[in-house]
This record gives structure tokens, C-alpha cells and sequence, in this order.
């Protein structure tokens, strides 16, 4: 390899013919096949929801990352919600369902211990690749606009206490419970005194009818991921109260995940299916525009294109008249480490899940986390790659880590960190 295919020398590229012209001297014709490595299937089914973080895995069926792989008949389809997503999972795809998808990273967790499952049955998933940074917002009715909530959201508890006070159930939505938006909600209504379980009613949506609920009246508030927070300023229905960066900056969001089984049998495809993801990631952070515009379709989200691309080229209109240029808080796929699937990021969401009950207090995190985080996947793939070793994390581990409230979590003492949390199940 004459070049190699790095955050640096591919972000320093510019317009899609260069990126690809780079990634082909990265990888030449024949350099997958010559390693002998050559997948055991040529396809497996994927579950996408129409949501920006999908990207990597449209992009990667798109521009043919797949078939480069040796993985021409890799399928990607639109699930309805999470739920239908974990439905299929169970399924597998030989049993009409799918065999991967871009997931809520606490799911895999949730079905492989059971927990989320039919008649509670553990189905081994493994994660191969974070798909994504950053980039999800909770976004709050109108009827609140004159609060300015953002961070900081007291008033708003106190609005929504007086709602209740009346006789009206406050509903607050969320896109699957124990998923990363039922956890951000949660952190910012705690860390502001609402009890998520008490003091409102916290109800599922899926993303895409989020909009369509707030503007019949149905919900306060939510938690969800582009475009749909931009879509609801767009339609003048709410607005964005914050991004989820400003709670936790650069925090882990969704997954590329398989069921377990499907890796064991097709470890050398897993392998390319974790390539590809990971050069499409690289391609979607060079090309964010050309992004938007593929993934925008009628064949995958069916959005306008305006709804799509402003958020995910930095630019964050709250609906309020505040904007912000070049927000530091923009989805990322693959710059800093975005695509790395760190194992002390996987024990935050499950130190979480234990705190509001969706795990048990004495879950065993080291060896579940051993089981389905294959961070060792993701390593040999970006080898093969040609990735550069500065831009491979020497640890699993990211360190310490600090939210918008002061709170830190150590991934060496997750204890200390759920004994700090006045609001809890645990």
C-alpha cells in the first residue's frame, strides 16, 4: 500500500471522486482477495431506522463498500421502529428476519442478557463498530418556548408540575426503553429533579412519528435523533432544548450490530462487513453533502433534503433564534475515534440500564461485555484497512468521563458513579 487509509489523509480530501481516487490507492484492486480472506457468504440482511447515524450503512450498500468486500448481496431495509428491529434480530434472517443492524447500543446488551426478548430468551449479539458521535437533540413543544430550556431545565419540571396538578398526564417520548434517547432524556430530567418514572410518563415513539405526535398535542417533549428534530422547527411544531453533545460531549450513540451466531460461522465476513462499514464511515465524514442527498431518498428516509443536511454540516437552528455555527457537538462517524466501539463506553450504558432498573443490580458487565463487544473485530478490520496506528485507540478504555452537571464516570469504579445519582431505581 502506498498510502494508507487514515482520519487524516482521507478528511484532507476533498469532493467524492478524490476520496474514492485516495481509498483506491489505499486499497488496490485484488489487495482484499490476494489475503486470502475472502468472505464465506456474499451477503446478509441489514436493519436500518430512518435516522441520520444510519448513514455509514446505506452509504456502504450505495457506493459499493459491500461488494468491494466481497459482500455484493448484502440487503439493507427500513425497520418501522426498534422494537421491530429487535423482532427481526430474534428472527435471523432465516427465519425472514435480519441477520445486523444500525442498532441503539444498549440493545444488543438488553437481548443478549435476555432482557428485552420473547419469553426472555438470550440471543448473543455482538457489536463490530460505534456507527456514530454525538448528534441525537431533545426537542420540546412550543406550548414551553417562552422557558428557554436548555441544560438547564428546573422550569420547565416546574411547568410540567403544574400540568399535573391540573389532572394532565405530561408525556415525555423516547424511541425504546433502556435505548441511548430513553437514557438521555432520562440523565437531563434527573439532573434537573424530574423523576422520569414519577413525575411524568415516559412513553415510547418511533422516530420517524415523532413529529406527527407533537403536532397532534400528544407529547411535551422527546428524545430522538436527526432529522426529526429539525423537521419539527422546520413544520414550526417545537423546538431543541439542547443536543445531546452539550450533555455529554462526544458521547457513544448507535451501533453496528449482528447476531452472534452469524459472526461465529462468518468470522472472515464479519471482518468485510466491518470493513466496509468503517470506510463508508470515513467516505460520509469527507462527503457530508453528497450524504444527505443519498440518504434524504425516497428509497431510504423519504425527507426533504433541508432537513437533513444543515445539522449535519454543524449548522444548529434551536427554533428559538438561537443558531449555531460549527457546533463542536456535530455527529461524527469517524473522526476522534467515532467508530471505535470502546468498552468503557458499552459499561456507562450499562451502569445506566442498571440504574433505572432495565438490568439487574448484579448483571456480570465484565463478561457480558466481553461476549458481545467484538472491539477485536474492529481492530483486525482497520488493520486490513491500512489505518494508521495513531488513529487505533491503544486501550479499550476512553477514561473518565464528564457530563454537563459535573458528574464524572470512571470506567474503573462505575459504583462510586451510580452511588453520586440522586434520582434512581437501584
Amino acid at each position: 500500500m502506498t498510502d494508507t487509509l487514515t482520519r487524516r489523509s482521507l478528511l484532507k480530501v476533498s469532493g467524492t471522486a478524490a476520496v474514492l481516487a485516495a481509498a483506491r490507492t489505499a486499497l488496490p484492486g485484488g489487495a482484499w482477495a490476494a489475503t486470502g480472506d475472502a468472505p464465506e457468504v456474499k451477503g446478509a440482511t441489514f436493519g436500518f431506522i430512518a435516522l441520520t447515524d444510519s448513514s455509514p450503512l446505506i452509504i456502504a450498500k450505495e457506493k459499493g463498500f459491500f461488494a468491494k468486500y466481497g459482500l455484493a448481496d448484502v440487503q439493507v431495509v427500513k425497520q418501522a421502529s426498534w422494537g421491530t428491529t429487535r423482532d427481526n434480530l430474534e428472527l435471523g434472517s432465516a427465519g425472514g428476519g435480519i441477520d445486523g443492524a444500525h442498532i441503539l447500543t444498549p440493545m444488543p446488551y438488553l437481548m443478549a442478557s435476555g432482557r428485552v426478548t420473547k419469553n426472555s430468551t438470550k440471543v448473543p449479539m455482538n457489536i463490530l463498530a460505534r456507527l456514530n458521535t454525538n448528534g441525537q437533540s431533545i426537542s420540546v413543544s412550543n406550548t414551553y418556548k417562552t422557558l428557554h430550556v436548555g441544560t438547564a431545565a428546573k422550569a420547565l419540571g416546574e411547568a410540567f408540575a403544574k400540568a399535573r396538578a391540573t389532572g394532565k398526564e405530561v408525556k415525555v417520548a423516547m424511541t425504546f426503553p433502556g435505548g441511548t434517547h430513553d437514557l438521555w432524556l432520562r440523565y437531563w430530567l434527573a439532573a434537573n429533579g424530574v423523576d422520569p418514572d414519577k413525575d411524568v410518563s415516559t412513553i415510547v415513539v418511533p422516530p420517524p412519528q415523532m413529529v406527527a405526535n407533537m403536532k397532534v398535542d400528544t407529547m411535551e417533549a422527546f428524545c430522538v435523533g436527526e432529522p426529526w428534530n429539525a423537521q419539527l422547527i422546520n413544520q414550526g411544531i417545537g423546538y431543541t432544548a439542547l443536543t445531546t453533545g452539550e450533555l455529554w460531549k462526544d458521547h457513544p450513540e448507535k451501533s453496528l450490530a449482528m447476531r452472534g451466531d452469524w459472526v461465529e460461522k462468518n468470522p472472515k465476513a464479519a471482518k468485510a462487513v466491518t470493513m466496509a462499514v468503517l470506510e463508508a464511515q470515513a467516505w460520509c465524514e469527507a462527503n457530508i453533502e453528497e450524504m444527505c442527498k443519498i440518504v434524504s431518498g425516497r428509497e431510504w428516509f423519504k425527507v426533504p433534503f433541508e432537513d437533513i443536511v444543515a445539522r449535519s454540516k454543524g449548522r444548529y437552528d434551536y427554533g428559538t433564534g438561537k443558531v449555531v455555527e460549527n457546533s463542536p457537538y456535530v455527529m461524527k462517524f469517524w473522526k476522534d475515534f467515532a467508530s471505535y466501539p470502546f468498552q468503557s463506553h458499552d459499561l456507562w450504558f450499562l451502569t445506566e440500564n442498571i440504574r433505572w432498573g432495565y438490568q439487574p443490580a448484579d448483571v456480570d458487565t465484565k463478561a457480558l461485555i466481553k461476549a458481545v463487544n467484538r472491539e477485536d473485530i474492529w481492530r483486525d478490520a482497520a488493520k486490513a484497512l491500512g489505518v494508521a496506528a495513531a488513529d487505533i485507540p491503544s486501550t479499550t478504555s476512553r477514561g473518565i468521563e464528564t457530563f454537563f452537571d459535573g458528574k464524572t464516570f470512571d470506567p474503573a469504579n462505575p459504583q462510586a458513579y451510580l452511588k453520586s445519582l440522586t434520582i434512581k431505581r437501584v
